[in-house]
């Protein structure tokens, strides 16, 4: 069945797209559109070029001018015949174009019908698939790269080294049990099994651990910003994100939830959860937000202490009782706010007060926004990314992640059964259900309830 959709953002623009693929693509849009340059229609058109006409409506009027582009199978994005219409993008007239195409023969297109086509078409296997829909939300240049680099294959090649490997050895421990009555014959080689199978544990290993820098990239790394009430938080929120998100009182206790924004630092995105404000309080609501605002913290992979010096420290034990302990194994910064506030005697009674508690420190005015840029910087550094190179491959679905630690359990049975020397046959299963593992994520094994659930998370169009 021949497939239509709109291909590009939803609502009004200077164009549209509009995207037909299947068998009967050629010939049903030859019905609407009409060449100025020749009398050459859209079948007998040459693959990947491009003609400039009209769209006609079903008695003969003119709808639009339009630029038509055609793809022939298989070399197209879904591997079928495909013609692209840009239009103008008045949403009457994309409208219209998908009605003349659905009288034509057209049906409208599913949800990553498109990339679902692609992959059972053979134009890519399925981590290449879902990785057009992570390159579509990318907000970054850190996650654009790992979409990319996952989409052009990096990740798949990757896996399919590893089973191809991993299937060679276990075609010959099964055929070993095909002459299970010779029992001193052996095809395949322990010892080449066993230095495999350390291998295959490592880089299974490997990916399964960057699956938490991997989700971080992808979905922002989230950083707590916490401490005292009037200390300054919702300011920095409000600086660090360039817009009022935050309410700024003088008043205690005005921020009661946990309010989050996404800020792009070197291309890298932050997700940044202000929470209330940390003070021993008789307050139930207020109790409830500061309970919130703990539990962000052990979230959180960054965790900003902002600190007030200028005000008397009261609760100073008390805070540093519920912030670091919370902060064990994350990176803690401490931000002492209202710099312009503070003498230098001050400022020499915060490093000998704060000298073993945190990471790094830091003199900031989230108010006058002095060495805010020093702050971002930190945060970055704070991050401890890895300068990632096109060729690195790193885990970011959870899918994905599952599929790997699975594998890794599998493989090392298999490596616990070589060492203890168990039958063929157990052999044989531990290292069928690590390929089988490693095939889900490639789509080698997939059940049509997995690509439902995959392609229904793309956009229509695409």
């Amino acid at each position: 069945m021949t497939i239509c959709a709109i291909s590009t953002a939803p609502g009004i623009g200077g164009i549209a797209l509009v995207r037909v693929s299947g068998n009967d693509a050629f010939a049903i849009c030859d019905k609407l559109f009409k060449s100025f340059s020749d009398k050459l229609s859209i079948p007998a058109m040459s693959a990947n070029t491009v003609r400039f006409g009209e769209i006609l409506n079903a008695d003969g009027s003119v709808l639009d001018e339009v630029l038509v582009t055609v793809f022939h199978k298989p070399h197209s994005f879904t591997g079928e015949n495909v013609v692209e219409i840009a239009c103008h993008g008045s949403l009457f007239i994309q409208q219209e174009i998908l009605k003349l195409l659905l009288q034509n023969g057209c049906r409208m297109a599913r949800a990553g019908e498109f990339t679902q086509r692609a992959f059972l078409n053979g134009k890519m296997d399925l981590s290449q698939a879902e990785a057009v829909a992570d390159l579509i939300a990318s907000q970054s240049r850190a996650s654009h790269r790992l979409a990319m680099n996952q989409m052009r294959g990096g990740f798949s090649h990757e896996l399919l080294l590893l089973r191809d490997k991993l299937l060679n050895f276990t075609s010959l421990v099964e055929l070993e049990l095909d002459f299970s009555d010779h029992e001193d014959l052996e095809f395949a080689d322990r010892t080449q099994l066993c230095a495999l199978a350390d291998e295959i544990e490592h880089k299974l290993k490997h990916l399964v651990d960057s699956f938490a820098m991997g989700n971080a990239i992808k979905n922002g790394i989230p950083v707590a910003i916490v401490g005292e009430t009037n200390a300054g938080k919702s300011t920095l929120l409000n600086v660090l994100v360039g817009e009022e998100k935050a309410i700024v009182s003088d008043i205690h206790g005005t921020t009661r939830d946990v309010i989050e924004d996404t800020v792009n630092l070197y291309g890298v995105q932050f997700r940044f959860l202000d929470t209330a404000g940390l003070r021993p309080t008789d307050d139930t609501i207020e109790n409830i937000g500061i309970e919130r605002s703990l539990a962000v913290i052990e979230q959180a992979q960054i965790v900003l202490w902002l600190i007030d010096y200028s005000q008397e420290k009261t609760n100073l034990a008390w805070l540093s009782q519920q912030v670091v302990e919370r902060s064990r194994g994350k990176q803690l910064i401490l931000v002492f706010n209202k710099l312009d506030l503070l003498n230098d005697t001050q400022k020499s009674e915060v490093q000998e007060s704060y000298k073993q508690i945190g990471d790094h420190r830091i003199f900031i005015s989230a108010k006058q926004r002095h060495h805010i840029d020093e702050l971002q910087e930190l945060l970055y550094k704070s991050a401890q990314l890895p300068e990632l190179s096109s060729n690195d491959v790193v885990v970011t679905s959870l899918r994905h992640y599952e599929a790997l630690a699975n594998a890794h359990a599998a493989i090392v049975r298999v490596k616990e059964g070589l060492n203890s020397k168990i039958s063929g046959d157990f052999l044989a299963q531990d290292l069928r259900e690590c390929l089988n593992h490693l095939g889900e994520i490639t789509g080698q094994i997939s059940t049509d309830e997995v690509l439902s659930t995959i392609f229904s998370k793309f956009c229509i169009g695409k």
